[in-house]
């Protein structure tokens, strides 16, 4: 008998239909199995809460906001639950809390830090399919936390790896995780598999698929995740640990995230305790920041110039005026027209010239690189959001990704 952890996206419960359509695909798994379904809120419910929550005020308490939030799992959950039992099958279903997902403080970006899966292991070993709401939890003040952005696939993830389920399936609105987005590259192929660095690093740069927190939990314990399309029975893209032949494919994938913004403080004193001052101050407000760049120093002056999310831009901005006045810098400027353009593949490792081509590649299409950032399998570059897609496709052409390749089976 195996233990199988689902979880289902927004766009897969979108509706009544939709949620019954699910019942009866986790009913065709049922038999022999034990199912744990992790939901999230049907379709825009989520956008929608959060353009209410901005109707009434221009700065939501973000307490609240989890408050508020966290109600939108609760009513998928009890509708799946109500047409797995109209489906003749034993069903109950959980919130975060329930399941004993515990978290930080941190409201709307919350970070597990343990699980307590008792409860939902007394359901399965009752004959029970336990369904779970995604994407909340409960602090150790007792107070109701989301997990940002695709927090669903964490839930999922998370409680794979404390249940030790054989697989954690993933299932979307698309067919799996492919070499580009393929509402912008029309050749894009669908990945049969991929590592877990690699998607680490596709989540974290862009691609939507999955939440890159999920990605590195079920690296961290070792969870096979499938990913598949809800509305196609065909197999998806299994992420896993790292193969010998997986390195012999130079690029695996191309990302772009159009979600960034740039700032830039101007000629910031030059001397120890500065940089920790101003992302100390950022930290404070729970902002992540992203790519770093500091200027050559000049004068005992330099620039420093980051990206972070554009979500949290308008706050970065207002803490960094107070922290360059503090410092003595000149001031600062920022920027919410750029996007973040990248290419991964664990083959960098043991090729050279990727960079290189990768430069190359967008100076023939006219796009100018305002930031550049890399790591042991991805280059990432920050261009003008306006050539994020003729970037993206550029790429994927120069990188041979629409071609198929043994080596990436």
């Amino acid at each position: 008998m195996a233990l199988i952890v689902q979880k289902y996206g927004g766009s897969s419960v979108a509706d009544a239909e939709k949620i019954k359509n699910v019942a009866r695909r986790v009913a065709q798994h049922a038999s022999g199995n034990q199912l744990v379904v992790v939901v999230s809120a049907m379709g825009k419910t989520t956008d929608g809460l959060l353009t209410l929550a901005h109707q009434v005020s221009p700065a939501p308490d973000p307490r609240e906001m989890d408050m508020m939030l966290a109600t939108g799992e609760q009513v998928t959950i009890a509708l799946l639950a109500m047409a797995l039992h109209a489906l003749g099958l034993k069903a109950r279903s959980f919130t975060g809390p329930q399941v004993g997902m515990r978290t930080d403080t941190a409201h709307t970006k919350a970070r597990i830090t343990r699980i307590n899966a008792e409860r939902v292991q007394q359901a399965l070993d009752a004959g029970e399919i336990a369904v779970v709401a995604g994407f909340q939890g409960l602090s150790e003040q007792d107070e109701i936390t989301t997990l940002g952005r695709g927090g669903s696939d964490l839930t999922a993830v998370a409680l794979a790896a404390a249940l030790k389920a054989d697989v954690c399936e993933i299932y979307t609105d698309v067919e799996g995780v492919f070499t580009a987005d393929p509402n912008i590259v029309p050749d894009a192929r669908k990945l049969p598999r991929i590592t877990y660095d690699e998607m680490l690093e596709m989540a974290s740069l862009g691609a939507k698929v999955l939440q890159s927190r999920s990605v590195e939990f079920a690296k961290k314990y070792g969870v096979p995740v499938h990913v598949r399309s809800t509305f196609k029975p065909d197999p998806g893209t299994l992420v896993t640990k790292e193969e010998h032949d997986m390195e012999e494919v130079l690029v695996t994938g191309v990302t772009h995230d159009r979600s960034q913004a740039k700032v830039s403080i101007l000629r910031v004193p030059d001397r120890p305790g500065i940089a920790a001052q101003v992302f100390g101050a950022i930290a404070e407000k729970n902002i992540v920041v992203d790519m770093i760049v500091q200027n050559i120093s000049r004068d005992g002056y330099t620039d420093m110039s980051f990206t972070l999310p554009r979500g949290d831009h308008t706050r970065a901005v207002a803490v960094l005026e107070d922290v360059a006045r503090t410092v003595r810098a000149q001031g600062i400027v920022h920027d919410q027209r750029v996007a973040k353009v990248s290419i991964v593949g664990v083959g960098m490792r043991s090729h050279s010239g990727v960079a290189a081509r990768m430069f190359a590649t967008l100076a023939r299409e006219g796009i100018n690189i305002q930031m550049i950032s890399t790591s042991e399998i991805a280059v990432s570059c920050v261009i003008e959001d306006k050539y994020a897609e003729l970037a993206v496709r550029a790429l994927h052409e120069a990188f041979e990704l629409g071609r198929e390749r043994e080596a990436a089976v």
